[in-house]
């Protein structure tokens, strides 16, 4: 590879909406598509399965909950294109509603991938994202009902325009502590883990995209977060309304917004649509 090919890159992509997105890419984004998996049998089989349909993606291992796997991945894009064009962090996980595991394990569990894996990919990999790269963080509309459930106080905190990382990270653990020492909802926060951890991806993402315009300006890098709607997976259920590409619609839409765009960034976008945060 040349480090002038461009590079797509998807985690979490081996089955579902991941799967989708990466599938999507491959017929439509101008270079190479790299999907990520944490488990290389399931990621090798997803490849091929895209082989079969004439389509040619790479496989790169990527467990979002393991700094080394992450740094893996970090040193080989350099080494391979040079950096990286287009980042969709899909990676993440949920309990189920009828799941037995304490509500305290639930909410360090998610947390852990959902937010703190995300934020530890970003870390690593927003660095190497190439002038007019995009990045596409793939959160949820249950963030959206789980910020309307907070206090006023929590409420005014996420919405902020000003909140930093180190004030978000610092807001993620106390909700893993409150949950610990059973007063999360005493504290204003609502009883969904997923949505906690789905408002964190959130507000990342806003508070990435300003530093982006901050420091990068002039690379024109966009960055939001979207919701691929309710959708039929193992995480959603066979009930959910979309089937996986229809899923794929709007974080594939972000990840090719054309080089010459202003935004949507650092937004949250669902139906292709800013929704007001």
């Amino acid at each position: 590879m040349s480090s002038c090919s461009r590079v797509a890159l998807v985690t979490g992509a081996n089955k579902g909406i991941g799967f989708a997105i990466a599938r999507e890419l491959c017929r439509q984004f101008s270079g190479d598509v790299v999907l990520t998996a944490r488990d290389e049998a399931r990621g090798r089989a997803a490849v091929q399965q895209l082989q079969a349909e004439g389509l040619s993606p790479r496989f790169h291992q990527l467990d979002i909950d393991d700094l080394q796997s992450i740094r893996a991945l970090r040193d080989f894009l350099p080494r391979e294109y040079g950096g990286l064009n287009v980042l969709v962090n899909n990676a993440g996980i949920a309990f189920k509603r009828a799941d037995p595991t304490p509500f305290h394990i639930q909410a360090e569990v998610t947390l852990k991938t959902n937010f703190f894996g995300t934020r530890d990919v970003c870390t690593e990999l927003l660095p190497l994202i190439k002038p007019q790269g995009r990045v596409v963080n793939v959160s949820s509309m249950v963030s959206l009902g789980a910020l309307r459930s907070c206090s006023p106080e929590l409420q005014q905190k996420f919405r902020s325009e000003t909140i930093t990382e180190e004030e978000l990270v610092a807001l993620m653990n106390k909700f893993v502590e409150d949950t610990k020492n059973g007063v999360h909802q005493k504290e204003g926060w609502p009883n969904t883990a997923y949505g906690v951890s789905k408002i964190g991806v959130t507000v990342l993402s806003r508070i990435y995209a300003r530093n982006l315009s901050t420091q990068r300006g002039g690379d024109k890098i966009l960055l939001n977060a979207c919701c691929p709607g309710w959708v039929r997976t193992d995480m959603a259920g066979p009930r959910a309304t979309k089937s996986p590409e229809e899923g794929a619609e709007t974080p594939v839409y972000l990840a090719l917004l054309p080089s010459d765009a202003d935004g949507p960034h650092g937004q949250f976008v669902t139906e292709k649509r800013v929704e007001r945060w």
